[in-house]
């Protein structure tokens, strides 16, 4: 029996989506709750802006399962991850923020070289002759 990293591969698009669309559940739904009870900030401003960022998650997790599913890729995921990386980071460095935008930032990143480190060995995997008789590295 093969062990399949295209399976696997396939679980972690659709599980980091559905995180994705939780994230996005929460700050469009209940976004005080979101923001001040979960997410730490005393205070958020107009919830226009939390809301926004909720429907941005949804079009996000809409685009990552798109571009898997129809051209088995994986670069919008990887630069939201990437760009998320950065940017929570920076803004953790450069401002006070509460424990969920670092936490938030090193999550994001991991999940981006988690996806990447699977996906190209499932490309390989893909490649590799049919042989029932040659072992699977990993």
């Amino acid at each position: 029996m093969r062990f399949r990293l295209t399976a696997v591969e396939t679980w972690l698009v659709v599980l980091i989506s559905a995180h994705t669309v939780a994230v996005g559940a929460m700050l469009l739904l209940a976004p005080v709750w979101s923001c001040t009870v979960f997410g730490g900030w005393s205070t958020i401003g107009p919830l226009f802006f939390p809301r926004q960022a909720g429907i941005f998650h949804f079009v996000l997790a809409f685009g990552y399962l798109w571009e898997y599913f129809r051209h088995r890729g994986i670069a919008l995921m990887v630069a939201a991850k990437a760009f998320a990386l950065v940017f929570l980071l920076a803004a953790t460095a450069f401002d006070q923020v509460p424990w969920v935008v670092p936490f938030s930032g090193l999550i994001d990143g991991a999940m981006g070289v988690v996806i990447v480190l699977v996906h190209l060995a499932a490309a390989r995997q893909r490649t590799r002759p049919l042989d029932s008789r040659a072992p699977i590295p990993g």
